[in-house]
């Protein structure tokens, strides 16, 4: 998580510093009853989580809610203060929330902001006790003060069907003050929706092809436009509405947008949910089985300052899931879940791009699929990026220096660089590049995307990240092995990353040290589980409650895993495997099952004693 400075106490010194990072979005949405049949209504479930709508309908302590200039929200103008008088003061906080029924995912998420008088760095004098219903899901205290906000988030799936009451209460001792500043409170549910009948899992809308045109501003950070959606029907039940996530969304607020979708054809504009990442869009008529449609719509994206995998950093804008896709209905419903900032939730089917982006000549603009440049208007290009089975499209642009070579097999490779990247930096991620392709290109499969761009950037706080044929990278040998691993593993090979992230992640790392000579020997002696429900195979739901776990088991545990599996079965098993489970999901999805059935198959040992001591579920 990105920190956020804070500003102290006005009765203590403090500093005032500018909030420094994106706000979650929130939907102030009033609470639905719960659904007599099983199925969810995904929703918002907390109103007016970001206290801009006054009070209601929040129950508070006097002056809890407040825009006073002695804290800063994390969106907006107005947060929930509690405590911060440095005497014996007790605040509260509760709001009465229905979580709707037959969820699959209901998470709780806050940011919290505490900062302190206190001098101990071993007691906890003042506290701060989040509940919901009668489960309390944290304590804070003094001793977590932080130099900014910091994201909490809970899976609160249990009470499904429930109205329950979620409360804060902070409590502060006789002396020192300590301030527990609360924002952007959403409970967002998802799954299980729209149910298809049970025995069609059909994965709907299929064979999506997007086609986009947009203008950006002096700068590339402010891009203008329309696209349009061409999908099909693939499922026996039928399609009434689809839904498009506008992922960024999350980098902004409801009343501040940086994705803006308007002048909707083909289709009528719903309301937005889950923060304001899912826009449903209901068809003019049922779409059955086979039948085509296509929804059109004016886009605006404005790129929010920030190294981020959708921020700019300075000159240089990255410009990741900014294009609304299309949502996945499956057997277990639409699949809308929240965005999370610890992992991915971009689940996602393949589908084809046509994207123009007019801009100024100065900016260099690398994007996924292969692209063209040609003259514009005066002083700008105009870059026509194809992608043919990819799962999203990501761009950058901005006055990079780009060097170029190709594989050994015939792979085009770009690498572009922010100022500041030596050249010697630079020509070392090329030749990582080149190396890592070929790599994985001879055990899992040809690389099918033409040319890969490498963007590179140190600045950048999550390291690397993944997009089809385009990647975003510190300088880092083994992040951009790692991040090129998921070209297969996420890009060719698909998967639920919101729900299976260790389908992609540990997939990935295992491969990167397969490139790197690395046999992971005695890596899983090091293994030590927190808890019985901490499991490689957990979703970002519960990633995100214990997020200080999930690089540690997701990736780590999880390659050692693969490792282990390689050395019960055997090297040729393994290798086989691996190749032949790619061909078979190539463009497809996989799914812990079928990987579980797919391993199972290669190997005459019984594998269910790994996968229980492994804790792979599915």
């Amino acid at each position: 998580m990105r920190p956020i400075p804070h500003k102290a106490l006005a009765a203590t010194a403090f500093t005032v510093v500018a909030l420094a990072a994106a706000s979650l979005p929130v939907t102030p949405a009033a609470a639905a009853p719960p659904s007599a049949a099983a199925t969810c209504t995904p929703t918002q479930a907390v109103a007016n989580g970001g206290f801009e709508s006054g009070t209601s309908p929040w129950s508070q302590s006097s002056g809890v809610i407040t825009s006073d200039s002695g804290q800063s929200a994390h969106g907006g103008s107005s947060y929930a203060w509690l405590d911060g008088y440095g005497r014996s003061h007790t605040d509260t906080l509760s709001q009465s929330v229905t979580v709707p029924a037959g969820c699959d995912t209901a998470t709780l998420t806050f940011w919290l902001h505490v900062d302190t008088g206190e001098t101990t760095s071993s007691t906890a004098y003042d506290k701060l006790t989040a509940k919901i219903g009668g489960t309390t899901l944290a304590t804070y205290s003094n001793l977590d003060a932080a130099a900014g906000y910091v994201e909490k988030s809970f899976d609160v799936s249990s009470y499904a069907g429930q109205t329950v009451n979620l409360a804060f209460t902070g409590v502060e001792d006789t002396s020192l003050q300590t301030s527990f500043v609360l924002d952007d409170i959403a409970l967002d549910t998802s799954g299980g929706g729209t149910t298809p009948p049970p025995a069609d899992s059909t994965r709907t809308p299929a064979a999506p092809a997007y086609t986009v045109s947009l203008s950006s501003d002096s700068a590339g950070t402010v891009w203008n436009g329309h696209e349009s959606a061409t999908f099909t029907n693939a499922s026996a039940s039928p399609l009434n509405e689809v839904y498009l996530r506008l992922w960024d969304n999350y980098h902004g607020s409801c009343s501040a947008m940086p994705i803006k979708v308007s002048n909707v054809t083909g289709g009528t504009a719903g309301d937005l949910s889950v923060g304001c990442t899912a826009l449903a869009v209901t068809l003019p008529a049922p779409l059955e089985q086979g039948q085509s449609a296509t929804i059109g719509f004016d886009l605006g994206i404005t790129v929010p300052s920030g190294a981020d995998r959708f921020g700019h950093d300075g000159a240089f804008a990255f410009i990741g899931n900014a294009l609304p896709v299309l949502a996945v209905r499956d057997g277990a419903g639409w699949h809308l879940d929240p965005y999370t900032n610890n992992g991915e939730s971009f689940y996602s089917l393949a589908a084809d791009f046509h994207v123009t982006l007019d801009h100024p000549s100065s900016l260099l603009v690398p994007a996924t699929g292969t692209s063209t440049d040609t003259p514009g208007t005066s002083g700008r290009t105009v870059t026509t990026a194809t992608a043919s089975k990819v799962r999203d499209f990501a761009w950058a642009a901005g006055p990079f220096s780009k060097i170029s070579g190709t594989s050994p097999a015939g792979v085009a490779v770009n690498v572009y660089s922010v100022s500041g990247i030596s050249s010697s930096s630079a020509q070392s991620m090329l030749s990582t590049a080149e190396s890592a392709v070929d790599a994985h290109a001879a055990r899992f499969g040809a690389y099918p995307y033409g040319e890969l761009d490498a963007v590179i950037d140190n600045n950048y706080w999550f390291g690397g990240m993944e997009y089809p044929g385009f990647v975003l990278d510190l300088v880092s040998t083994t992040a951009l092995t790692h991040e090129i691993g998921h070209q297969w593993w996420y890009g060719i090979v698909g998967d639920d990353e919101y729900n299976s992230p260790w389908l992609d992640e540990a997939f990935a790392d295992y491969s990167t040290d397969l490139a790197q000579g690395k046999t992971g020997s005695n890596c899983w002696n090091s293994v030590s589980w927190a808890s019985g429900a901490e499991k490689i195979t957990n979703s970002m739901a519960y990633w995100d409650a214990h997020s200080s776990r999930y690089s540690t088991v997701v990736y780590g545990y999880g390659k050692c895993a693969l490792h282990d599996l390689r050395r019960l079965i055997g090297d040729t098993a393994m290798t086989k495997l691996l190749k032949d489970y790619a061909t078979a999901h190539w463009y497809g999805v996989s799914t812990t099952a079928e990987f579980k059935a797919a391993a199972q198959a290669a190997t005459g040992t019984d594998l269910t004693s790994f996968w229980t001591q492994h804790r792979i579920d599915g």
